[in-house]
């Protein structure tokens, strides 16, 4: 990002973009609750908490917002992202999947910012990130899995894609443009590519009280209030620091599986967890001046 350090952030900022992980983190425990498949479940998250993002924003903006080029390839690339997601964790496993998707977002991110902007990551984000990514892989690979070289390779290509919807959004705020107008172009484009997904499935869980408010949740707080926060984290916290504070989601949602559904993690998890913790709070720590990049 044009101007930015990676690695440093305000503090106060990059508090959003973490209070945006915790509501992340609340989404697979909150999808327990509904009798839905999970690319269901993600279609009409997406629907709901994009439209929901768009209405809003023209409602406020009073019909202004004027979708770029590239902020409608943003929420292509939201929308891909999601697809990959759950074909690559069927492929591959849940737990494998998802390690490589979220653990190399970061890493994509903090290239795809060095290259577009011309500014290497300090040494503080790389030791952080990395040491964050170990905590993420410990915390949810416990038991091993399967691991599919097409489903690795698609959960490689998710991360890329997630990288690049961060950086376009990340870019277009630093640009100057209002970071809930740019969440809501990108979210309302990917809410219109994922509207026939959900249109052509199996909607008879929506009648249920339970279904229904679940994904009322998973659409209004877990996309669009989260969004709107990671957007103005974004506002001050380089983009490369802000993916890497985003693994707070696995320790959120692995604390809410103990707490809610009863499960149970092991010392090397609880180990991971602790290691993923001290990592964020590295990586969220105001650089020293003069700190080496």
């Amino acid at each position: 990002m044009s101007g930015a350090r990676a690695g440093f952030g305000d503090p106060p900022l990059a508090l959003f973009v973490v209070l945006a992980a915790v509501l992340w983190g609340t989404a697979g425990t909150a999808g327990t609750f509904a009798a839905a498949g999970a690319v269901a479940l993600a279609a009409a998250r997406l629907v709901i908490g994009g439209s929901a993002l768009a209405g809003f924003v023209l409602l406020r903006a009073g019909g202004r917002v004027r979708p770029s080029p590239t902020l409608l390839l943003g929420g292509l690339c939201v929308a891909l992202y999601q697809l990959c997601f759950f074909v690559a964790v069927n492929l591959t496993g849940v737990a494998i999947g998802t390690v490589i998707l979220i653990g190399s977002g970061p890493v994509f991110t903090g290239l795809l910012s060095w290259a577009l902007d011309r500014r290497a990551p300090s040494r503080q984000w790389m030791w952080g990130t990395a040491a964050a990514i170990v905590g993420c892989a410990v915390l949810l690979l416990p038991g091993g899995g399967t691991v599919d070289p097409l489903g690795v390779g698609l959960a490689l290509v998710g991360g890329f894609i997630y990288a690049s919807y961060a950086v376009i959004a990340a870019r277009a705020i630093v640009a100057g443009h209002p970071s809930d107008a740019v969440m809501a172009v990108m979210f309302g484009v990917s809410a219109l590519i994922m509207l026939p997904v959900l249109l052509t499935g199996d909607l008879s869980w929506l009648a249920d009280p339970a279904g229904l408010a679940t994904i009322l949740y998973l659409g209004l707080a877990t996309t669009a209030l989260s969004y709107v926060l990671y957007g103005r984290g974004l506002r001050g916290t380089p983009v490369a620091t802000a993916s890497t504070l985003a693994l707070a989601e696995p320790a959120v949602a692995a604390l809410l599986g103990v707490a809610v559904l009863g499960e149970t993690l092991s010392p090397t998890s609880w180990a991971g967890l602790a290691m993923l913790a001290v990592s964020l709070i590295v990586v969220a720590r105001p650089e020293k001046v003069g700190s080496p990049a």
